[in-house]
């Protein structure tokens, strides 16, 4: 195992007054063994390697807690639409013809993407979860996956047999670096039935559920005619909430559903551009936050985003709430925990987004020494409301680097491209 030793400004996401000019963090293999000023490393620490990066700032990776990640093969297909007839006359009938492989590629492509801006950890739910786990494997991320499960689909029942399957192959793999959460898509999508059945299995094998909730005034509504309950009510009177639980968007919540979800420690992926661009409204952001529900960041798929970008997502979310409550609200660096120390939260993983001894090494570096980024009076503020996908110099996971002035060391990028493109393409070709 090799030692690093990292030399640059460190910001280690430990706390809002925490910032080292010049800071430094020693590796051991896989994980941090000090953070601090320049020096700090511990007496006898022998690197194999000093990497001087004074122009960059180092954080930890950004943690994408929903995403998509094959619908890159959708990217700028079905834009300008609502939800529903953009998932029912669009999104449905294309993912109806992606294969097993177009699915890995598409997942390679968004891990690709993920890699250049900084993500080091995604959420994704989606189908052919055993191809999005070896494209993770392949990259050298960290991954929670979840198989998309329509409940009230013919193939409901295989999905949650898959999911099951998922478990036993992919919970734990690569070291630790893949999880598995079960994904019953939404509650318009899945009976109570269905969902009670998915919850036992997920509390018989000790995982989490991920699941779309209250994305939309349709699904209140949906749900409010069939059960005379909200999406979140609903939800609670099934038994789904305790445990580890995931809930996408919860954008329309009434404040008795902010209370159920703080009471359950419901974790929420918070997805602004997608939300903003399919008009699904604005999620109450900061009365969750009051209410002391843990939120992370998400982009949702790059068919309704259109890109996986954790650093736009981020100046998104806070100009959103600023504009829907006061410009006080949502300050910077709670915005940079929320996509950091709120996503490894989120997820349930207990030793990344953060830098801190004998956690994971999983960090980035961002490029400050641009135009952009001067005069340096915040740098929260910079990451923030400045920063784009494009700084990213650095890219590690569990010690080992992903990219190095900002070429990939595990993809082939125009490979990757080239096979997105020519199945995408094929696809759309057969819709026509």
């Amino acid at each position: 195992m090799s030692k690093l030793l990292i030399r640059a400004m460190v910001l280690p996401m430990a706390g809002p007054d925490q910032f080292y000019p010049q800071g430094e963090i020693a590796i051991d293999g896989e994980r941090i063994v000090s953070v601090g000023e320049r020096g700090s490393a511990p007496l006898g620490f022998a690197p194999d390697r000093i990497l001087d990066l004074p122009d960059d700032v180092v954080m930890p990776g950004l943690i994408n807690t929903h995403t998509h990640a094959a619908m890159t093969l959708l990217r700028s297909y079905a834009d300008d639409l609502p939800l529903m007839p953009w998932l029912n006359e669009k999104v449905w009938p294309f993912e109806g013809k992606l294969t097993d492989e177009d699915i890995y590629w598409g997942t390679a492509l968004a891990l690709c993407e993920m890699i250049r801006s900084g993500t080091t950890t995604m959420l994704d739910m989606y189908a052919s979860m055993d191809q999005v786990a070896e494209a993770v494997l392949h990259a050298g991320t960290r991954a929670v996956l979840s198989r998309g499960m329509i409940g009230n689909g013919p193939n409901g029942n295989l999905a949650l047999q898959e999911s099951l399957d998922l478990v036993k192959r992919y919970h734990g793999a690569g070291g630790g670096r893949v999880k598995v959460m079960f994904g019953p898509h939404a509650p318009y999508t899945c009976s109570g039935e269905y969902l009670q059945r998915v919850k036992a299995e997920a509390d018989r094998l000790g995982v989490g559920i991920h699941i779309h909730v209250a994305e939309t005034r349709d699904e209140i509504e949906i749900i409010q005619n069939q059960y005379g309950k909200t999406p979140v009510q609903w939800l609670e009177g099934l038994g789904i909430f305790g445990g580890h639980v995931v809930a996408a968007h919860c954008v329309h919540l009434t404040p008795e559903d902010q209370e159920i979800l703080a009471r359950w420690h419901v974790c929420v992926a918070h997805n602004p551009e997608s939300n903003m661009k399919l008009n699904s409204g604005t999620a109450p952001i900061p009365e969750l936050r009051a209410a002391g529900v843990v939120i992370g960041l998400g982009t949702d798929g790059a068919s309704s985003n259109n890109n996986l970008d954790l650093f736009g997502e981020m100046r998104s979310a806070a100009f959103q709430q600023k504009l829907r409550v006061d410009s006080t609200v949502f300050p910077a660096y709670e915005v940079l925990e929320m996509a950091t120390v709120g996503g490894a939260q989120t997820l349930g993983l207990e030793d990344v987004g953060m830098l801190a001894p004998g956690f994971k090494a999983d960090l980035i570096s961002i490029d400050m020494d641009q135009p952009h980024f001067y005069p340096r009076f915040s740098i929260p503020a910079h990451l923030v409301y400045v920063a784009h996908a494009g700084d990213v110099r650095t890219v590690m996971v569990d010690g080992k680097f992903l990219m190095e002035e900002r070429k990939l060391l595990t993809m082939d990028v125009k490979n990757v491209c080239r096979e997105a493109e020519t199945r995408a393409k094929r696809i759309s070709a057969e819709l026509k």
